[in-house]
């Protein structure tokens, strides 16, 4: 019978071997590209602001950021797939105000539930919408869109879709203000806001980084913010609390999110990574540009937060009506 005889020292080198292969392996895996799905269409707004913190974050974590539109019902295709991915930190969702707050109540079943099944990275920043009309609408002001609502034909609104922060912007509106204002949900924002500057639509309230570029060309008109306090990307629009609509402070948001079975320590690696690539100059100077607002939380106040904003605008929903089977 032959036997082996095992020295110390080649235990020592099946160790350090076996502890290479480890180190190996995990800097196999965060040398593979990250997927950065967006829930909506390219061109939104969430598209335009996935795409600015992808770059900075690919940079900053020296890795590829692909960033994956999967549209549709809402934002929820998307970030159910999110929320079914393997937990290893390589998929990734930009959630909104309406993926991870507003659908909890507007959707009778949604295919994922918003705080259990997701880990919150960082946010991004918070953002205001724009009461925007064409050019050459004949509403210049707010007391003008009133009086128009107030005829017997009424006016209509567009949006992204039904409870988006845009539907439920123009739904409280027309609380505030009376008359009629017909809601005309689209499917996909970019739609909706050519046919507001074609006149389809008398207005919409759309976020700063997708009109502003259109003001800019002499096709849209800001008659108000939805938020308490103007924007810094159009300071020269005042809100529609300063014109006279109380208790109008409706603003929306973006965070990305990770399964909720994302190691802690990979978990920790995405939110230092985020954080520095929020906080690098050209990356924060755009997002500026865009209307995003940064602000910082830590992984308390985190935590918090998505519960918090889905019984506040589950309230929003309830009042507006609307509701997605």
């Amino acid at each position: 019978m032959m036997t082996f005889h095992i020295t110390r020292r080649v235990l020592l080198s099946i160790a350090l071997a076996a502890a290479a292969g480890t180190g190996a392996g995990t800097a196999w895996a965060q040398a593979q590209p990250i997927r950065l799905v967006v829930p909506f269409g390219p061109g939104t707004t969430t598209d335009i602001v996935a795409r600015e913190v992808g770059q900075s974050l690919g940079a900053v974590l020296g890795q590829t950021v692909v960033v994956d539109n999967k549209a549709g019902a809402g934002g929820t295709i998307g970030s159910d797939l999110v929320a079914k991915a393997a937990p290893d930190g390589r998929t990734l969702v930009m959630g909104t105000v309406g993926t991870h707050a507003i659908n909890a109540t507007l959707y009778r079943k949604l295919p994922y539930d918003a705080t259990r099944d997701f880990a919150p990275v960082g946010l991004v920043g918070f953002t205001p919408t724009l009461l925007v009309v064409a050019a050459g609408s004949p509403i210049k002001t707010l007391a003008d869109l009133k009086a128009a609502a107030a005829t017997p034909a009424g006016i209509s609104f567009a949006s992204a879709g039904n409870g988006t922060s845009g539907h439920l912007a123009g739904e409280l509106l027309a609380a505030r203000l009376g008359g009629k204002m017909v809601h005309v949900p689209y499917s996909q924002g970019g739609q909706a806001l050519t046919d507001v500057m074609g006149g389809q639509a008398q207005f919409m309230f759309y976020h700063p980084a997708a009109v502003l570029p259109q003001m800019k060309a002499g096709k849209l008109r800001a008659i108000g913010a939805s938020s308490a306090r103007r924007s810094a990307a159009a300071p020269e629009v005042p809100t529609l609390q300063e014109q006279g609509v109380a208790d109008f402070d409706l603003v929306a948001w973006f965070m990305v999110y990770a399964p909720a079975a994302t190691p802690p320590a990979e978990l920790a690696r995405l939110r230092d990574g985020l954080a520095r690539a929020l906080a690098q100059p050209a990356t924060a100077a755009k997002l500026a540009e865009l209307g995003v607002e940064q602000r910082s939380m830590n992984v308390a106040e985190l935590a918090a937060f998505g519960p918090a904003e889905i019984a506040r605008w589950g309230e929003a929903v309830r009042r507006s009506g609307a509701q997605v089977d």
